[in-house]
C-alpha cells in the first residue's frame, strides 16, 4: 500500500482529500504546516508527497528544499490554484513531478498519483518505455490509435483528441507530448470546462498588477508558463466567444496579450484540444468559431470508446489488475466467469475510466486470487430501473437513492459528459464529482 504525506493547511479540504485517497486504497496522513511536513519526512518515509504551494509557515519550495537536501528520491505533486499556475510550472523544473490545481479534479488527481508512483517503481530505462501513458491494445482501432499518435508526435502540427468520457484523451495528449521534440519542456493542462469566462483570459493569457479588483500583482498566463511545451486544453468547446477570439490570435500570431497590459508577449507552443462533443456540430450551430476550429484542427486523433476495441478487453483487465495488486497489497490473478462474461457484455459507458475503477474495487475486495461477481457495483448486474429502494420511513435514504438514480441516468443520457450532465442536473462539476464518490458511481 502506497504511503502519502499531504501538506495542505486548509482543514476542510484537506479532510476531504484524505479520505477520497483513503478510498483508493492509500494509506494517508496529514500535516497543515512547513515544519510539520519536514519533521514528519525526517523520521518517516513516504512514497508520494501532495503539498500545498501556499502554507501558514512557508510555501511548498521549503518543503521541497528538505527533500532535496536529504537526496530523497520521493516524487512530489504540487498543488496550487489557477492563479499559481507559473508558480507550479517553476516548481516541476525544481524537481517537482506535477501539479494540480484546485478545484482538485479527481480523475486528473488518481492520473497524475498513478503515473508518479510508475514513475517511482520503474526501472532505469530509456523514458519512452519507462512509463507508457498508454495501454497497448492490439485491436485494429487500437493499432490505428498509436499509429496516429506516433505519426503526429515528432511534428508542431495542433490536434484535436476527440472521444467519449474516460476514454484517455489527456494519456494521448501526454503521450504526443512526450514522444515530440518539446518532451524537456512543460506538460501544461486546463480544464476549459471548470474556468469562467472572467478567469479563462487571466489563466489563459495573464494579467498585469491593477488589471481588475483583486490584482494585486501580475500573473503569467499559462502560455507563458508552457514556454518551450505543450498547452493542452481539455474540454475546449467551453470557450467563451470572447476567449475563442483570443486563443485564434495567439495561434495564428504566436503572441499573447495579458490583460491590462497594452504589451504583447511572444510565445512558443504546441497546443492539443481534446473534446468529447462533436466541434464540427457546434461549428455549424453557430456555437464554436469556425475559423478556431479549422486552425485546431491540423490533424484530428479520434479514441475509440472501450465497447469499439474489440479484444482489448483481456489486455486492459490484466493491466489494470496488475496495477491494483501492486498499489492495494493484492494477489488477485484472475476474474471468475460470470464476471469476465459480465465485462463482455456491460457497455462500459466511463470506458478505461470506469474499467479501471471496477478492477480497483474488485481487488480490493478480494482476499483471495480469484475475484467474484460480489466484488462488482450494484450498477453493473442491475438495470438502472431495478436500482434498489431504501425500505422503512427513512427519508433521507429514499432521497438519495432517488439522486443517485437521476444522476446515473443523465449521465448515460450524455455519454458520461460530466460537464453536460453537470448543467442539466443544475450543479456545478465539483458538486457532481463529490456525488460521484458518495454514491460509488463509476466512469
Amino acid at each position: 500500500m502506497a504511503r502519502f504525506l499531504l501538506v495542505e493547511d486548509d482543514l476542510t479540504f484537506s479532510l476531504i482529500l484524505e479520505g477520497f485517497l483513503k478510498n483508493q486504497g492509500f494509506e494517508v496522513e496529514v500535516v497543515h504546516r512547513v515544519k510539520d511536513g519536514i519533521k514528519y519526512l525526517t523520521s518517516q518515509t513516504y512514497d508520494l508527497l501532495l503539498i500545498d504551494y501556499r502554507l501558514p509557515d512557508g510555501t511548498g519550495f521549503d518543503i521541497m528544499e528538505a527533500v532535496r537536501a536529504r537526496n530523497l528520491p520521493t516524487p512530489i505533486i504540487m498543488m496550487t490554484s489557477f492563479r499559481e499556475v507559473g508558480t507550479a510550472v517553476r516548481a516541476m523544473r525544481l524537481g517537482a513531478f506535477d501539479y494540480i490545481t484546485k478545484p482538485v479534479n479527481p480523475d486528473e488527481l488518481l492520473m497524475v498519483v498513478q503515473e508518479a508512483l510508475n514513475k517511482k517503481e520503474a526501472p532505469a530505462v530509456a523514458p519512452e518505455t519507462s512509463s507508457p501513458l498508454l495501454i497497448q491494445g492490439h485491436s485494429e482501432a487500437s493499432e490505428q490509435l498509436y499509429g496516429f499518435i506516433s505519426l503526429v508526435a515528432p511534428t508542431e502540427m495542433s490536434v484535436i483528441i476527440q472521444g467519449e468520457s474516460g476514454t484517455g484523451k489527456e494519456y494521448a495528449a501526454r503521450t504526443i507530448h512526450r514522444l515530440s521534440k518539446r518532451s524537456a519542456a512543460p506538460f501544461v493542462a486546463i480544464d476549459c470546462g471548470a474556468i469562467s469566462g472572467e478567469l479563462a483570459n487571466s489563466e489563459l493569457f495573464g494579467h498585469v498588477k491593477g488589471a481588475f479588483t483583486g490584482a494585486l500583482h501580475d500573473k503569467e498566463g499559462l502560455f507563458q508558463a508552457a514556454r518551450g511545451g505543450t498547452v493542452f486544453l481539455d474540454e475546449v468547446g467551453n470557450l467563451s466567444y470572447d476567449i475563442q477570439v483570443k486563443l485564434l490570435r495567439a495561434l495564428q500570431e504566436r503572441v499573447v496579450q495579458p490583460l491590462g497590459s497594452n504589451k504583447q508577449l511572444n510565445i512558443d507552443v504546441r497546443v492539443i484540444t481534446a473534446t468529447n462533443e462533436d466541434l464540427a456540430a457546434r461549428v455549424k450551430n453557430g456555437e464554436f468559431r469556425e475559423d478556431l476550429y479549422h486552425r485546431l484542427n491540423e490533424f484530428k486523433i479520434k479514441v475509440p470508446a472501450l465497447r469499439d476495441r474489440n479484444g482489448d478487453l483481456e489486455i486492459f483487465v490484466q493491466h489494470f489488475t496488475n496495477l491494483a495488486n501492486q498499489e492495494l497489497g493484492r494477489q488477485v490473478a484472475s476474474f471468475a466467469p460470470e464476471v469476465t462474461a459480465i465485462f463482455k457484455e456491460y457497455h462500459w459507458p466511463g470506458n478505461l475510466r470506469e474499467l479501471r475503477n471496477v478492477v480497483r474495487r474488485a481487488v480490493l475486495l478480494t482476499p483471495g486470487t480469484i475475484a467474484s461477481q460480489e466484488t462488482l457495483p450494484e450498477e453493473m448486474v442491475l438495470p438502472l430501473h431495478e436500482t434498489p429502494q431504501p425500505e422503512g420511513p427513512d427519508l433521507k435514504a429514499r432521497q438519495e437513492a432517488t439522486e443517485r438514480e437521476q444522476i446515473l441516468k443523465t449521465l448515460q443520457e450524455v455519454k458520461y459528459n460530466k460537464s453536460k450532465a453537470a448543467r442539466l442536473l443544475n450543479i456545478d462539476r465539483k458538486t457532481l464529482y463529490l456525488k460521484l464518490s458518495k454514491y460509488n458511481i463509476a466512469g
